[in-house]
């Protein structure tokens, strides 16, 4: 999964300890979002879209494909 987190933030102006305090998580969470470390919860996710006043689909592109069944 991709994620635009980083460019969101950056837009912003805030710093990966700012977006964190204002999500309720740790900075450490922030970056392994930011690095694809880790991907967030469903709640984190949506916070997330909440605070950049985006849809979850423009803050994480999901590039998952089904296999083609024969």
């Amino acid at each position: 999964m991709e994620n635009r987190v980083k460019d969101w933030r950056e837009r912003n102006a805030w710093s990966q300890g700012e977006l964190a305090r204002r999500l309720g998580v740790s900075r450490q969470t922030i970056n392994a979002v930011e690095t694809d470390k880790y991907d967030p919860s469903l709640p984190l996710a949506l916070r997330m879209a909440k605070l950049f006043a985006v849809s979850v689909d423009q803050l994480f592109i999901d590039d998952w494909e089904p296999e083609e069944s024969e």
